[in-house]
């Protein structure tokens, strides 16, 4: 998702009250200021597209870990 600065907070806060789990919060709040379009488009144009494309699959990959890993153990 494109998100403004600081937009992500009241989506955030109206998907949890719906019932939104906490690994998945904590996820799209790391992954999404970082994976919006264009932030990855100027990513891209300064790093090149090789080191561009790494940074967004670390990204993606340290997003999800940290979701997976607090949803299902510290607030269990």
């Amino acid at each position: 998702m494109c998100f403004a600065t600081l937009t992500e907070v009241p989506i955030i806060d109206s998907l949890t009250r719906l019932g939104m789990g906490e690994g998945p919060v904590l996820a799209m709040l790391l992954a999404g200021p970082a994976l919006s379009l264009p932030n990855m488009i100027v990513i891209e144009r300064v790093m090149g597209f090789q080191k561009a494309t790494v940074y967004i699959t670390l990204t993606v990959i340290l997003a999800t870990m940290a979701g997976f890993v607090i949803g299902n153990t510290i607030w269990r």
